[in-house]
């Protein structure tokens, strides 16, 4: 390589970049890098691209090295941005090509700050969605089928029983000795309905209080003309007399 044809190349690269290229030696520069395109006004993040030239340049590739400077840079897009850079390296051989590889960084830069914007994009719809799904199912709230009634009526029994338990126990605590022993004895009672069902044939029942011998008279068992009959008896046993 000719020293002069690497000088010139230099003094080309510091008319284009005057606060961005430092000349490391009279074989290596640095170049700071930023994407053409930017994200509210400001540089998402800036790349610090490391050339060092053999002796072979430029009919064989520099050695290149990407540092990120400002923000980040994941090592995918790292990786990205160098197999990249050798790409276009490659179809220059045999001609100055820094100035070509720092415009394809900065172009291959702002795609990557486009597709970071998209995926951000991307991602708050897709919470978006995710929220206006989660208070739809709230407000919507979950159907209501036989085996999820039944399960819910068992918990719900149980957590009343519970409840009421410990009401009671409390209750009992703040009794006295004496009053916590007569409520015992109340709650042992049978109630009423205990006692109907105890005792629901007591109708039948009733019949071992008549008397022996006692005859029961059906008054179905008589028809309209039989009462009348009996009627007329009575009126034929009455006599009114004009001295009363």
């Amino acid at each position: 390589m000719s020293t002069e044809v690497l000088t010139e190349e230099f003094e080309v690269l510091e008319s284009i970049y005057p606060t961005e290229l430092s000349i490391i030696s009279d074989r290596e520069i640095q170049i700071d890098v930023e994407p053409d395109e930017t994200i509210d006004g400001e540089h998402p993040f800036k790349l610090q691209l490391s050339v060092h030239y053999p002796d072979t340049y430029p009919d064989s590739l520099p050695h290149l090295t990407l540092v990120a400077i400002e923000g980040e840079l994941e090592d995918i897009e790292h990786d990205t941005l160098l197999e990249s850079l050798t790409e276009v390296g490659e179809e220059n051989v045999g001609m100055a090509m820094t100035f070509t590889l720092v415009s394809h960084l900065r172009e291959q830069m702002a795609s990557l700050v486009r597709k970071r914007a998209d995926q951000l994009m991307a991602e708050e719809t897709e919470k978006e969605r995710l929220a206006i799904e989660a208070e739809e199912a709230r407000t919507r709230g979950t159907p209501v089928t036989v085996e999820s009634f039944k399960a819910w009526r068992i918990k719900f029994s149980r957590e009343m029983a519970q409840r009421k338990a410990k009401d009671e126990e409390e209750r009992l605590r703040a009794l006295s000795p004496k009053d916590r022993e007569e409520w015992k004895r109340a709650a042992t009672r049978p109630t009423g309905r205990q006692l109907f069902e105890k005792n629901k044939n007591l109708e039948h029942d009733d019949d071992s209080f008549v008397e022996e011998g006692t005859v029961s008279v059906d008054i179905s068992q008589y028809d309209r003309s039989q009462l009348r009959a009996h009627e007329d008896d009575d009126d034929d046993g009455v006599h009114f007399s004009d001295s009363d």
